[in-house]
């Protein structure tokens, strides 16, 4: 019997060596697993047994399988990892933005450029048919490339709304997972050890988790985790997940947002709560960066496509002289009311706001919101989204060159529209001529020095504003007075009666009238000097010189020169435009670097103190090897003892 304790205290041994070698075995074996936390076994030395002698040892007994873990280094690692997860899913998006905004030949600013320059072969031949279908070829190109720049948009709205609603799904699978694994966790709870497995697992969960959307944790005293998104909105409560929704955005029915569901309520999120995660990555580049591509887009189509429009309805085309119809048929300016604004029993706005673009040159990139304001002398202030400006405006207000109409009735003090004076302008642009003899390059009024002048004045270039002049069969003749520049004037009708008269000076360089007076809807300068006597006279194109009159087209091709998009020209405007997405590229790759660096140095140190060391996890297997067969040995000699006391006490 002398032997027993002795047997026992390596059967002990033996036991508590073989969980060490099986404890180390399972390191190995998980030392590639993502998230795996290792895990170590606990001795504990047993309670000793007294004697008269004084106590005896009884051995070793397991105490705990411990896993490591470090709860700080776990958070900033998830932290650091939702925030590059952020940036790469925005730096993605702007990678597709990019690809709208092409450069070179298939660019919008060539297309511009070729189109443009095509209105100095109709200045030189604005009677040759073959000059005119080259026009209306260009005209449709450019259109077309407008129109298909704004589906480009649209589809890298789509790949945004079905990369968020992926996302979404992934959300809720993972919050369903959590949930199961706090079960599972409580219900151990009980054994008085911890799952260490199944910890790792909900680590592993959470940090997915944060891939997505940035989250908070706190842990309970049952054991389990809750989980918050977006500013403190619960996920995950003990063994019950939440679920977040895709939603369409209250403001812009195009685009989505994100929000809790609670049954059939859903609460909408802010999307600047998220924090970081993929989900917030894409509603920052959704709700800014494609905004603001759209809107550069559909500024330039409107600068081009008004400008445009408004130079050929003023100019004569060749079927009979008839005012010229547009060129280019735009899409509409919009004013959104926001889904909670006040509606009627069908589901309508009861209020509404029409927009209607009146300045191509003063149009701004930006989308804008408008309100009721007590305050504002108008009723309403209008804020520019795009730097927070904000305007007090009015019914029939013009602002950067929209025109506000408020609708009946009117808005609701809670009302709020969102205003996109250009950003759905390139959405279905089209080129509206067909036959090249509606072209307009002829101007409806043509000015001429007469035969007896005696000064060298003659008329260098001759504007003529929008719409029907106040006269239109009037003609309008400048004689000059006087050697210095002044000059009488009067406005005579088909018959030749005086409709209208004045005097004025001309100064070189100057029109003529000089503004604010308008005469019959024009102004021309000159070049030379005009002498006392001289006359010089402004009448209606004659039929008969529409095919070699190029008034109009002169002033189309001077579009390509003039500051129309922010006091830039149109191919000065398309490289800013370039230059912009660039940029923001060119920022949010190197935030994508710089925070999946930080992220994986800090994955680097959670799995430094976390992780399995192979060659560490190699050396404590030959220590307890060697321990297990020292113990293996205690318990062949107390076998042996034991054998000697049979032996002896048989003999």
């Amino acid at each position: 019997m002398g032997a027993s304790p002795l047997m026992s205290l390596g059967l002990k041994a033996m036991t508590a060596n073989y969980a060490a070698l099986t404890t180390t075995g399972h390191n190995i074996a998980n030392a590639n697993v993502a998230g795996y936390s290792r895990q170590t076994a606990e001795f504990a030395t047993s309670k000793g047994q007294f004697t008269g002698a004084g106590f005896f040892g009884k051995g070793v007994d397991v105490a705990n399988i411990s896993r490591a873990h470090n709860v700080f280094l776990t958070r900033e690692a998830a932290g650091a990892a939702s925030l590059s997860s952020m940036d790469a899913a925005r730096l993605g998006q702007l990678r597709n933005l990019e690809g709208v905004f092409k450069t070179g030949e298939q660019g919008l600013g060539f297309a511009t450029n070729e189109f443009l320059n095509s209105m100095a072969d109709l200045a030189a031949r604005p009677g040759d048919a073959a000059v005119r279908t080259v026009v209306l070829g260009r005209a449709s190109e450019l259109a077309t490339r407008f129109a298909a720049a704004s589906i480009a948009l649209d589809d890298v709205q789509a790949g945004v709304t079905a990369g968020m609603r992926m996302a979404v799904s992934e959300i809720n699978g993972l919050a369903k997972g959590i949930a199961d694994v706090n079960q599972k966790i409580s219900a151990l709870r009980g054994l008085g050890r911890p799952p260490n497995d199944l910890l790792d697992e909900r680590d592993r969960l959470i940090s997915r988790l944060g891939e997505l959307v940035k989250v908070s944790r706190v842990e309970a005293a049952d054991g389990t985790t809750a989980v918050f998104v977006g500013g403190g909105q619960t996920l995950v409560l003990g063994s019950q997940a939440g679920r977040m929704a895709l939603l369409q955005d209250p403001t812009d029915p195009t685009r989505s947002a994100v929000g809790m569901a609670d049954g059939s309520l859903q609460r909408p999120l802010d999307g600047a709560s998220l924090g970081g995660g993929a989900l917030a990555g894409l509603l920052a580049f959704q709700n800014d960066d494609l905004v603001d591509g759209r809107n550069l887009v559909g500024q330039m189509a409107a600068a081009v496509g008004l400008a445009v429009n408004a130079e050929q309805e003023r100019g004569l085309s060749l079927n009979g002289g008839t005012p010229a119809p547009a060129l280019f048929k735009l899409g509409p300016a919009q004013a959104l009311p926001n889904a909670t604004n006040q509606r009627d029993a069908g589901g309508r706005p009861l209020a509404s706001i029409s927009l209607s673009l009146v300045d191509a040159a003063a149009l701004r990139a930006s989308d804008y919101e408008l309100r009721v304001h007590a305050g504002s002398p108008g009723g309403y202030l209008l804020t520019r989204l795009s730097d927070g400006r904000q305007t007090p405006v009015g019914d029939g207000d013009v602002v950067d060159g929209m025109r506000i109409d408020i609708g009946n009735p009117a808005p609701a003090d809670t009302d709020r529209f969102l205003l996109q004076p250009v950003g759905r302008v390139a959405s279905g642009m089209q080129s509206l001529l067909n036959d090249p003899r509606d072209l307009a390059a002829a101007a409806p009024l043509v000015g001429s020095a007469a035969p007896g002048n005696n000064g060298t004045a003659a008329v260098s270039s001759l504007t003529f504003g929008s719409g029907a002049l106040p006269a239109p069969d009037a003609t309008a003749r400048f004689t000059f007075t006087n050697d210095s520049g002044d000059y009488a004037w009067e406005l005579l009708d088909v018959n030749s009666n005086a409709i209208a008269s004045g005097t004025g000076t001309w100064r070189a360089g100057q029109p003529v009238p000089e503004p604010p007076l308008d005469i019959n809807g024009f102004s021309f300068t000159l070049t030379g000097v005009p002498r006392s006597g001289d006359v010089i006279e402004i009448a209606p194109t004659p039929a008969g010189a529409l095919a070699s009159n190029n008034g109009n087209a002169l002033n189309l091709l001077a579009l390509r020169d003039a500051a129309l998009v922010d006091g830039r020209t149109l191919g000065e405007a398309y490289g800013i435009a370039l230059s912009d997405i660039g940029v923001r590229v060119q920022g949010a790759r190197s935030a994508a670097d710089i925070s999946a660096a930080v992220s994986a140095q800090a994955e680097r140190s959670r799995s430094g103190e976390v992780g399995v060391n192979l060659d560490e996890e190699a050396a404590k297997l030959m220590q307890y090897q060697q321990s297990y067969q020292a113990a293996a040995k205690v318990l062949q000699i107390g076998q042996s003892l034991f054998d000697t006391l049979l032996r002896t006490s048989g003999g």
